[in-house]
This record gives structure tokens, C-alpha cells and sequence, in this order.
């Protein structure tokens, strides 16, 4: 995509950053400039990614941790600025899906994908939003095509990811007049974990799932990180409250 990033100097935070678009938003991050605190449960995914953010020339702070815990949001932000010494970009790119037919799914599932999709990017934010306002920074939020259009098998990711974007732009009109910017993608399908860990019920209807299949094909990984890099630079100084929708179509009609 060639978007015309620049974070030199500046420090991120990427959470889900051991693998998939959380690991490429990262490296995108480091390619433009930026130190890195990078966020995840998983210990080896965040090795590889360090050493690919260190390929760039930049620093990498590794942080392990289960953003399932609310307790534990708050504390990756402590981490980036105290060995970072600034934070300029949010990026809340962990997320979890499960799949179940409504009036089967546990609550434990329920729980689990409110808390990592939606709690925690709140809490993440709550937490860097003072850091972010004296370096004015930014704010992006991960959500889904899945915040738009209702998908069958998939009601507690859909209520997360829409509740993300109206998360979205109400703290946008909240800071509306403070040096912050606040904004979300929606991306399509990709091939990353999450996306492989799309395993319907067994019963599950297959014409009510092939309505979500992307005519034409798979939003490419490493564009849509370009495009969180580019809005946590001041080179998207003009998106605020916006939601970029990167589907390849499929929300379009």
C-alpha cells in the first residue's frame, strides 16, 4: 500500500502481537520508526516478533499477558512507558472468536470474547489515554466486518465488535477538542489464528455461512498493518471517529 507513515522517534503499543496481524501491525510499526511494546499470551509468538521488530533496528519490549484479566491492562501500559519512556499509538489488535449456536453458547465463552474484544481494548485505552494526550497520540482500534452485518453462529464476536466501534467514536466525540485521535478498521476476512479458528457448530447451516465468503478473496495481512500504521502516524492527522472499512466488498451491499 505504500502509506506514507513515519513514527520516528515515537513508542507503540500492539497487543495480539504474537502473530498474525497483531505480529504485522508491529513490524509495520518498527518499519516506520516506531520502539514497540508488543503484547500477547503466547511467549514464543512474541520472541519471533521481537526479533523481526529488532530487524528494523528498533527496540522491542516484550510484555506476556492474559488481557482476558482486566487486571492486567492497565499494567501493559505501565510496562511500555516505563521502558519506552513515551507512549504515541494504542493499537488494540488482540481479539477471540467463538463460534456456537446462541442458545448453546456457555457463558464462560460469552464472557471470554467481551472480555479480550471489548473490555480490554476500554481498559487499554482508559490506561494510555493520559500518555497519549501529552504526546499527541492515537488510538486504533481493531474491529470486524462482523460489527456491520450480522453473522450466523457468531452473536457474542458481532456484539463485541460493534460495541468497538461505537466504543470508538463516542470517546472520539468525547475528545473531540483534546490533541487525540481515536479511530477503528473493520477488515474482512485474513488469513491469521483468528481467522482459523473459524469452526462453526457441527450442525451449522451452510448456506447461512457462505453468505459471509469473500467473492474477492482474502483481505491481505500486511495491508490492512500498513493501515493501523498509518493511522497511529500524524500522516492521518485528518481521521478522527472513523471507522475504515476493509473488506473487499463484502459490507458494500
Amino acid at each position: 500500500m505504500g502509506m506514507p507513515s513515519d513514527m520516528t522517534g515515537k513508542a507503540a503499543l500492539v497487543t495480539g502481537a504474537g502473530g498474525g496481524l497483531g505480529q504485522a501491525t508491529a513490524v509495520a510499526l518498527a518499519r516506520a520508526g516506531a520502539d514497540v511494546c508488543i503484547v500477547d499470551i503466547k511467549a514464543d509468538g512474541l520472541a519471533q516478533t521481537a526479533a523481526l521488530v529488532e530487524t528494523s533496528g528498533r527496540q522491542a519490549v516484550v510484555h506476556i499477558a492474559d488481557l482476558g484479566v482486566a487486571e492486567n491492562c492497565a499494567a501493559c501500559v505501565t510496562a511500555a512507558v516505563d521502558r519506552l519512556g513515551r507512549l504515541d499509538a494504542l493499537c488494540n489488535v488482540a481479539g477471540i472468536l467463538r463460534l456456537a449456536n446462541s442458545h448453546d453458547m456457555p457463558l464462560a465463552d460469552w464472557n471470554l470474547v467481551l472480555a479480550v474484544n471489548l473490555t480490554a481494548p476500554f481498559l487499554l485505552s482508559q490506561a494510555a489515554i493520559p500518555h497519549l494526550l501529552k504526546t499527541n497520540g492515537a488510538i486504533v482500534n481493531v474491529a470486524s466486518l462482523a460489527a456491520h452485518i450480522g453473522e450466523a453462529y457468531a452473536a457474542a464476536y458481532c456484539a463485541s465488535k460493534a460495541g468497538l466501534v461505537q466504543m470508538t467514536k463516542s470517546m472520539a466525540m468525547e475528545f473531540l477538542k483534546q490533541p487525540i485521535r481515536i479511530n477503528a478498521i473493520s477488515p474482512g476476512g485474513m488469513a491469521t489464528p483468528i481467522g482459523a479458528s473459524f469452526v462453526p457448530p457441527a450442525e451449522a447451516d451452510a448456506e447461512l455461512l457462505a453468505r459471509f465468503r469473500p467473492i474477492r478473496g482474502l483481505v491481505e495481512v500486511a495491508d490492512m498493518a500498513e493501515m493501523i500504521a498509518y493511522l497511529a502516524s500524524d500522516a492521518a492527522r485528518g481521521f478522527h471517529g472513523a471507522i475504515i472499512q476493509m473488506d473487499n466488498g463484502i459490507t458494500a451491499g
